[in-house]
C-alpha cells in the first residue's frame, strides 16, 4: 500500500503491533488514531500517522510523549480531516493534542472544540511543525507553549507554524482568556502566512494576542499573516515579562468598528532589539494607536515602513528607532480592508517607492519580490502596476515548496463551522 500499513479494527478491540521503528500508518478511526499515537509513544518514534478523511471525536486528549510523530490528514485540503473534541465547556477532552516530544508534526487537518488548547506543548518540546492546519473554537489559547517555573532553562524552541487558520466561528471567543499562539521563553519560532480571525474577548477584559511571545522569549519571526478582527494582534512581551530580539514584518492587521475590548495592532513590552518593519494596520474602531511600544527596558528597537492609519506611540519610558512610517491610510487605498486583504488599491504616492532600503526584505505578504520599482513600498503589500502578475505564497490549503505551483482559496467558516472557500472571483 505504497508503504502505509493499514490498520482496521473490529470489534473493540484489537492487539496492533507497529514493529520496526519509524514507520507509517493509516487509520481512518479515534480508536485507531489513539492507538497509533500509544504505539509511538510506547516504542519512542518516530512514526507518521496518515489519517483519512473523516470526523474524529476524541474521547480524551491525544498525548504525544515520543518525538519524530507526524499527525499528517490525507485529505485535499485542511477542512476533511477533523479532530474533535466535546466543546469549550467540557473538559473530558482538555487539549487536540498534549506534545512532549522532538521534531513532531502536524499538517492537513483540523483540530477544534476543546477545552484548553488545540495542540499543548510541554517544556522541552522543540522543533514542532505546524502546516495548514485549521484550528478553532478552544477554550484557551490555541497553541500553547508552557514552561515550567521550577525549570525555567527548559523550553520550547525552534517551532514552525505557517498557512494555518485560527478563528473562532462564533466571531467572538467564549471568554477573555484565549489567544491564537501563546509561546513562554520560546527561542527562533517563526509564524508565517497565517490567518487569525475573531479573537475577541466577550467580557471581563481585553483577549490575549493572535501571536504572542513573552515571558524572555527571543528571535521570533512573525511575517505575512492576516489577522482580522482579534482584541490585539501581535505582541513581543508583556509587561514586565519581556522579548528579546526577533522581526516582525509583512503582516496585515485590520479591525472592523466593533469596540469592545479591541486595543493595539503590534505592541512592544519590555522587548528590546526587535524589527518592525513593513506592516500595514487598519482600524475602523476608536483604539488610538496601531503600534504601541512601552516600558524603559524597552531599547534598540526599529520600526520602520510601517502603514497605519493610527498612531505609532511611545509609553512608559519606551525607546526606538522610527523612519519612513506612513500613519495617515485611508480605507479607500486597500482592495478589501473588511475581509483583510489590506493590498494597494492602487499607486499611492505617499507610499510606492517611499520606504526604507532594508537588505532582508525581499518579498512583501503575498510573496512578490521587493522592490519592483525605484525603492521600497511602505507598508505589507508591494504595488504591482496593472499588467504585473503576483507571484503568491500559500495562504489557504495544502503547502508546496518554493518553486511549485499553487491554487489560492481563501477560508472562512460559518457560525457552525462549516466551510466556505472563497477564490479570486468570489464565494464558491
Amino acid at each position: 500500500m505504497n508503504g502505509k500499513q493499514w490498520m482496521g479494527f473490529f470489534g473493540l478491540f484489537v492487539m496492533v503491533s507497529f514493529g520496526v521503528v519509524g514507520q507509517e500508518v493509516t487509520v481512518s478511526t479515534e480508536v485507531a488514531l489513539r492507538a497509533a499515537v500509544a504505539s509511538a509513544n510506547s516504542s519512542g518514534g518516530p512514526l507518521t500517522i496518515y489519517v483519512q478523511e473523516g470526523d474524529y471525536a476524541l474521547t480524551d486528549a491525544l498525548w504525544v510523549h515520543a518525538s519524530g510523530v507526524s499527525v499528517i490528514g490525507t485529505g485535499s485540503n485542511r477542512n476533511e480531516v477533523i479532530i474533535r473534541g466535546r466543546g469549550m465547556h467540557d473538559a473530558s477532552v482538555p487539549h487536540g493534542f498534549w506534545v512532549a516530544g522532538n521534531d513532531c508534526r502536524f499538517e492537513n487537518l483540523t483540530i477544534r472544540e476543546v477545552y484548553y488548547h488545540g495542540i499543548q506543548l510541554s517544556p522541552g518540546a522543540d522543533r514542532i511543525v505546524v502546516r495548514n492546519v485549521r484550528i478553532q473554537d478552544t477554550r484557551e489559547q490555541m497553541l500553547k507553549g508552557a514552561f515550567d517555573g521550577n525549570t525555567p532553562s527548559v523550553t520550547c524552541d525552534e517551532g514552525l507554524v505557517e498557512n494555518c487558520l485560527f478563528e473562532y466561528t462564533a466571531g467572538i471567543g467564549p471568554q477573555y482568556y484565549i489567544g491564537g499562539v501563546d509561546v513562554h521563553r520560546g527561542t527562533n519560532w517563526v509564524i508565517r502566512g497565517n490567518v487569525f480571525k475573531s479573537i475577541k474577548s466577550p467580557s471581563e477584559t481585553v483577549a490575549e494576542h493572535a501571536v504572542h511571545f513573552w515571558n524572555f522569549s527571543t528571535g521570533t519571526l512573525v511575517e505575512n499573516n492576516t489577522i482580522i478582527n482579534c482584541d490585539r494582534g501581535i505582541g513581543f512581551g508583556l509587561g514586565s515579562s519581556g522579548h528579546h530580539g526577533g522581526i516582525i514584518r509583512n503582516n496585515m492587521i485590520y479591525h472592523d468598528t466593533t469596540e469592545g475590548f479591541a486595543d493595539v495592532g503590534i505592541a512592544l513590552e519590555t522587548c528590546d532589539n526587535a524589527q518592525v518593519y513593513n506592516n500595514t494596520v487598519f482600524f475602523a474602531n476608536t483604539y488610538p494607536n496601531a503600534i504601541e511600544y512601552r516600558f524603559a527596558a524597552s531599547t534598540g528597537n526599529v520600526i520602520r515602513n510601517n502603514l497605519t492609519n493610527k498612531l505609532i506611540r511611545q509609553r512608559d519610558g519606551a525607546s526606538a528607532t522610527l523612519s519612513h512610517n506612513v500613519t495617515n491610510a485611508q480605507v479607500g487605498w486597500f482592495v478589501a480592508p473588511s475581509s483583510g486583504d489590506l493590498r494597494l488599491a492602487s499607486r499611492v504616492e505617499s507610499v510606492v517607492d517611499q520606504g526604507a532600503t532594508i537588505d532582508a526584505l525581499t518579498r512583501d505578504h503575498e510573496g512578490d519580490l521587493r522592490p519592483q520599482g525605484a525603492g521600497y513600498d511602505i507598508g505589507a503589500d508591494e504595488w504591482l502596476t496593472p499588467n504585473q502578475s503576483p507571484v503568491l505564497d500559500p495562504v489557504g490549503n495544502r503547502s508546496v515548496e518554493a518553486g511549485h505551483s499553487l491554487s489560492i482559496a481563501i477560508e472562512a467558516s460559518d457560525a457552525d463551522g462549516n466551510p466556505l472557500e472563497y477564490a479570486a472571483g468570489g464565494a464558491q
